[in-house]
């Protein structure tokens, strides 16, 4: 591995994380909502699944996945299925009192977990973006590296948002649009995990 390789990663993985999807949608949301520590806090779960999504990828998560194709279209289907449901648990909710959806800190990190858990998006980015970046066969320090390296890329960037997110001038904006700004990212979040669905059913 060499430094080439790890920059255009961490490029790729920016572009990747800050691209509209459940997990960006949903950090902001949970910050503006909860707070900066509760966003800051689902931000440290969504990176560490994420991290270990790139774990299992370099340990030949791909592979298996290559190998067994019917466990990579039940990984689709059990993240679509999610997604569907968190896009009608956010549209149910787009009109309730916002203080009596707090989140407390354990859930945000549960929740981070178990998105990036069933995220496909997650899931398609550690085993296909690996396998183009880095040389095959790397060793343990260099895995290493590389796991630590995307944790790390995540917890900044979770954190640089929650920071952002948590003004009084961005908070009061959506308080005003809070039911729009639910419903427009229940739209998002329904329509991937349709998209996902209706791909998996073609394979």
């Amino acid at each position: 591995m060499t430094f080439e390789n790890l920059i255009a990663f961490n490029i790729a993985l920016i572009v990747a994380v800050a691209s509209p999807g459940p997990a960006l949608l949903i950090a902001i949301r949970t910050t503006l909502a909860s707070g900066r520590k509760s966003g800051v806090i689902m931000g440290c779960g969504l990176g560490l699944m994420a991290a270990t999504w790139t774990l299992m990828a370099l340990l030949g998560l791909e592979t298996v996945f290559t190998l067994f194709p019917l466990a990579y279209t039940t990984a689709k289907v059990a993240g679509a299925v999610y997604l569907l449901y968190i896009a009608v648990k956010i549209w149910r909710g787009a009109k309730e009192i916002l203080a009596a959806k707090v989140k407390t800190v354990n859930n945000a990190f549960r929740q981070g977990i178990f998105l990036n858990l069933l995220n496909p998006k997650s899931v398609l980015f550690s085993a296909a973006v690996l396998v183009v970046i880095f040389p095959a066969n790397m060793g343990i320090t260099d895995n290493s590296i590389v796991v630590l390296n995307h944790f790390v890329i995540e917890i900044i960037f979770y954190t640089l948002l929650a920071l952002a997110m948590s003004t009084d001038a961005v908070s009061k904006r959506y308080l005003k649009a809070k039911t729009y700004m639910d419903r427009f990212a229940s739209l998002v979040i329904g329509a991937l995990g349709l998209k996902i669905l209706a791909a998996s059913e073609r394979n």
